[in-house]
């Protein structure tokens, strides 16, 4: 079975560390996880980012699309939207959508935000957006996992979310539950389509 493709666009470290979780859950169901950053945008249209990352995974590629069995996209929350690093990758996505590249795959969204309410429902739904303009098969966390009945951080029905209040990036318990469990219902999903495929 093909990987499953987490990319995610993280400034201090918080989307990245839902990220690892997400694998992490990923990886637990016997499928490996595919981790890839997205880079930055500059509104100097002269700057380019590097072609590799100082540190972490690579960078994602529209390649990575086609070769993943499910899809699990991370963004910080920026005025209750995607970041535009998020936007920039997925407007990139054309010739996909006219070949149907992800049709009837998996995926989930997640986001962490620097306040309680920093607008994180709001960002997950619009990551939502494009991914259901794909075809996918939209995913997000269930009640019946308990944490989202206890979570007093982050975690929402939408997706696994991080509020990194006083520029905390580690993930609070319920965070990292959640986290796992939406990497695991990814994976779940993945395996299902596929035996119906």
């Amino acid at each position: 079975m093909n990987p499953i493709l987490i990319a995610y666009y993280s400034v201090h470290g918080s989307t990245a560390h839902l990220a690892q979780m997400i694998a992490k859950g990923v990886e637990s169901m016997g499928i490996e996880a595919k981790l890839r950053q997205i880079p930055r945008v500059s509104d100097n249209v002269d700057v380019q980012a590097e072609a590799i990352p100082q540190s972490g995974p690579p960078y994602v590629s529209l390649d990575d699309l086609a070769e993943c069995s499910g899809f699990a996209l991370g963004s910080p929350t920026r005025f209750g939207n995607m970041a535009a690093p998020v936007k920039y990758f997925l407007d990139q996505t054309s010739k996909q959508w006219l070949s149907g590249t992800l049709i009837n795959k998996p995926a989930c969204v997640f986001c962490s935000s620097s306040s309680m309410h920093g607008g994180q429902e709001s960002t997950l739904l619009s990551m939502q957006v494009p991914l259901m303009h794909h075809g996918m098969v939209i995913c997000g966390i269930p009640y019946s996992e308990p944490a989202l009945h206890t979570t007093i951080s982050g975690g929402t029905p939408y997706g696994a979310t991080h509020v990194a209040t006083d520029h905390n990036t580690q993930l609070s318990d319920a965070e990292t539950e959640l986290a796992i469990a939406q990497g695991k219902r990814l994976a779940t999903l993945a395996k299902a389509l596929k035996e119906i495929a």
